[in-house]
């Protein structure tokens, strides 16, 4: 039994992708590994009410002492089942986070989840750019076959976002008593819209870094 629990804690270390360093550069933002640094923007983002409502939270609560504690602490250990970038643009401003999660190995799939807590760069397809390089690089580098997201049902502004990035709306979910959308892609449709783009060598894949 031991063995077995060791092998397979062994297996998911090894499949899980390190992003120690990682920098993926879309055609408006570049993802990089989550610092400590992040912490006063996130702590503001994360205390904005209007944020928290379409993020379908509550505003924390706690100091910003706290916060940065367990910002310290939550970098200090990585998850198997969570990954988390920031998003900056491509000048070096951070703008937002995103992150995937809930990754279930036998299914092969995870969830999605993304905010541009910079108001000033919203409506500029930033957010469909993060998602698009992230959906990249978890196809091209880890052995996930299936995103999906779910998003408020009235949040009409983020639907028509993650339908740029490639997702389609599959069904709607209740939860908590509100409203959502499940929005979901695959590997085989990526792979397909990455064959049309053959033809254009230029556009921006997201790589993963050498």
């Amino acid at each position: 039994m031991f063995k077995k629990a060791y092998n397979r804690l062994k297996n998911q270390t090894e499949r899980r992708p390190s992003i120690a360093g990682i920098n993926l550069v879309g055609e408006k933002v570049v993802l990089r590994e989550k610092k400590l640094d992040d912490a006063v923007e996130d702590y503001v983002w994360r205390r904005d009410s209007e944020l928290s409502e379409l993020d379908a939270t509550r505003p924390i609560s706690m100091s910003f002492s706290d916060y940065h504690r367990y910002t310290q602490e939550e970098l200090r250990y990585d998850s198997y089942y969570s990954v988390r970038l920031a998003v900056d643009t491509l000048d070096g401003i951070h703008i937002g986070n995103c992150m995937y999660y809930d990754i279930n190995d036998r299914r092969q799939e995870a969830e999605l989840g993304i905010m541009i807590g910079n108001r000033d760069y919203w409506s500029q397809n930033y957010g469909s750019d993060a998602v698009k390089t992230l959906i990249d690089y978890v196809f091209s580098y880890t052995h996930l076959t299936k995103i999906y997201l779910h998003t408020l049902e009235e949040n009409r502004r983020a639907r028509r976002s993650f339908e740029k990035s490639g997702l389609a709306e599959v069904r709607k979910v209740k939860r908590s008593g509100r409203d959502f959308v499940r929005m979901e892609i695959i590997k085989e449709e990526w792979l397909n819209s990455v064959k049309e783009k053959d033809s254009q060598p230029e556009e921006s894949i997201a790589r993963k870094p050498l």
